[in-house]
């Protein structure tokens, strides 16, 4: 009541993201990108943001921008 019970600060995480197929993307898998002509990249994770990073031109963008209006999920296909 008077301070005695502290709550623990909630740990953040990364969020969770999905591809246009509804698969969950992690750090370390392939994507096709459906924008910025960036291809077939890879998924980096830097403190709590997620980057695709272009396999043939080293091309680096945020998950942010990849975002579909409509559906809330990444404008990526998962491969494999």
């Amino acid at each position: 009541m008077f301070g005695i019970f502290k709550k623990k600060p909630k740990e953040k995480l990364p969020p969770e993201i999905l591809d246009v197929d509804g698969v969950q993307i992690l750090e370390g898998d392939e994507v096709l990108a459906q924008r910025y002509e960036l291809g077939k990249c890879t998924v980096e994770l830097e403190g709590l943001q997620y980057f695709y990073v272009s396999q043939h031109s080293g091309k680096k963008v945020s998950y942010t921008k990849m975002i579909d209006a409509i559906t809330g999920d990444q404008k990526v296909k998962k491969v494999g």
